[in-house]
């Protein structure tokens, strides 16, 4: 269960427990999963391509028949989803838009289909970029698109904000001015998001809460402020790192002639006599955590 349980008493935005799917020949993509979502968060869920990202994200949307127990705002995601979907915003890869769709026919269709929807907003984030109206999405850069799919999703005042990869493929600029956009414009403490990546140095400045997910199990659920009180992270010289490795880390990696070891509930003041001691970025610890799993 998450971390942030204990002192936020308010109705979870999801709860899922046993989430299990299965696919034909027996293959598990999601093994038991329990994770709870509270309001006001930005949740990342972060794992490796195959990891179970996307499945978990279609399962609390009812996209695909699952074994387990889910609600979503209240709701099963699989006998309400009607009811579900209008109070969540869902953003896959940029990509599956139309390419004969006019940005207006766009707008037309998200109006008619979302009542959250506020067309006004929508054109008035539009008028500050390139697209136009009148573009067909073949028209438009990859980055444009990024741009509508963000202008629709900030016109729909949904509670529940889903982004499944949602910047795969573009560059820096244009991927840090889509998060810059959403937690300035759109992020209040009403609204939570669930953003999947395993881009996790694009996302980890404005998560709240971290989720690491390998071989369809959860590795890694706890907020973000509480890392540095489970996890450090020590870089020493050669001549410190057998004594380093005396106090058992977890895992470890080369830094330009010198050593990183990862350490959980270690002892610091132990560890700073030995050489640099911090708190890992969350990149940094999932590297860590998934070569430990590996191992």
């Amino acid at each position: 269960m998450n971390a942030n349980a204990d002192w936020d008493t308010r109705e979870p935005i999801a709860e899922l427990r046993g989430l299990t799917k299965r696919y034909r020949g027996g293959k598990v993509a999601v093994d038991g999963i329990d994770l709870t979502i509270r309001p006001g968060r930005i949740v990342g869920l972060i794992g490796r391509n195959g990891a179970g990202k996307s499945t978990v994200l279609k399962s609390l949307l009812g996209m695909t028949p699952y074994e387990g127990s889910i609600r979503v705002l209240g709701l099963d995601p699989t006998t309400q989803r009607d009811a579900l979907m209008r109070q969540v915003s869902f953003i896959a890869d940029a990509a599956v838009l139309p390419k004969w769709l006019r940005v207006n026919q766009a707008l037309d269709y998200v109006q008619g289909v979302h009542p959250a929807f506020n067309r006004e907003r929508a054109e008035s984030f539009l008028a500050t970029t390139e697209v136009k109206l009148t573009h067909r999405v073949r028209e438009l850069s990859k980055g444009m698109v990024t741009q509508l799919h963000l202008a629709l999703v900030l016109a729909i005042r949904a509670r529940f904000l889903v982004l499944d990869e949602p910047t795969l493929g573009l560059d820096l600029l244009v991927r840090r001015r889509f998060y810059d956009t959403l937690l300035n414009d759109y992020m209040d403490e009403e609204r939570t998001i669930l953003v999947t990546t395993h881009q996790v140095e694009e996302v980890e400045h404005l998560l709240s809460d971290v989720v690491f997910i390998e071989q369809g199990r959860i590795a890694l659920d706890m907020p973000v402020e509480s890392l540095g009180q489970r996890y450090c992270q020590l870089v020493v010289r050669a001549d410190h790192l057998a004594a380093a490795r005396e106090q058992h880390p977890f895992a470890e990696r080369n830094l330009f002639g010198r050593t990183a070891l990862f350490y959980e509930d270690a002892p610091r003041e132990q560890l700073e006599s030995l050489g640099e001691v911090s708190t890992p970025s969350i990149a940094d610890l999932f590297i860590a955590r998934m070569n430990q799993e590996g191992a």
